[in-house]
This record gives C-alpha cells, structure tokens and sequence, in this order.
C-alpha cells in the first residue's frame, strides 16, 4: 500500500497491496467495505457494503488515472441466498448506470472480514480512445 492510497482515503492495510499499473491495465485486489480509516461499513447490510466496495474502487482506478469505463470485467462475491445476490446486483447496475460490463455474481459461505458480506474485485484496462 502506498501514501498515495491512503491520502485518497482507502484504508491503510498492513502487507497488502490495492492495485498495481502494468501499461495501460490495472491489476486490482479484491475491494472490500471499508471505509477511509478501516471500519467495516454496513454491518448486515449488503447494499451498502456494496456502494462502500464501489466507492473504494473508484478512489483506486481514478487515483491510478482510469475511469470507470475502463472496467471490463467484475466479480461480484455476496455472502447470502438469491434474493440477497439479486438485492446486490440492484447496487451493481444503478452505479454502472445500467450498463454493466461483462460481470460474474457469485454467492460465497464467507469473505476475509468478520461481517463482510461483499467484495468487488474487476478487470481494469484503458483503450486509446479513452
């Protein structure tokens, strides 16, 4: 992780790295709910953590000088049954603004945070006509 992460408020995360710029790609860990000091936002709350995972991946790709059309595959992991996955694309497609790019909506048994419920991890590469 690096000062720059943190000053554009992603948390601060011990022996972890958000994302890495390799040409004109962004190779991104998994972005997790939490907010710009590392509180678990959204506790049972899925649409939020949701929008908290968006928000993070935002901050990431627009500190590293992509936008969110450069996003050109999503994963999107929820701990929960089908109508909680339904529920969480819902936050999904109103942020892409109903248009989505190529995505995968994955049901898990657990996440990496005691109460995490979702996490977004995405494909992130920059055309010229961008």
């Amino acid at each position: 992780m690096n000062s720059d992460e943190i000053d554009a408020g992603l948390a601060p995360t011990a022996n972890y790295q958000y994302a890495q710029k390799v040409g004109a790609q962004l190779f991104v860990a998994g972005q997790v709910p939490h907010d710009s000091v590392g509180n678990l936002v959204g506790i049972g709350d899925r649409p939020a953590q949701a929008r908290q995972c968006l928000q993070n991946l935002r901050t990431l790709i627009t500190l590293h000088g992509f936008c969110k059309t450069d996003i050109r595959k999503l994963t999107v992991y929820v701990v929960g049954n089908p109508q909680d996955l339904a529920d969480t694309w819902q936050i999904v497609t109103a942020w892409f603004e109903d248009n989505v790019p190529p995505a995968t909506l994955l049901g898990v048994a657990a996440l990496g945070y005691e109460n995490q419920l979702v996490e977004i991890d995405a494909t992130i590469i920059q055309t010229a006509e961008n």
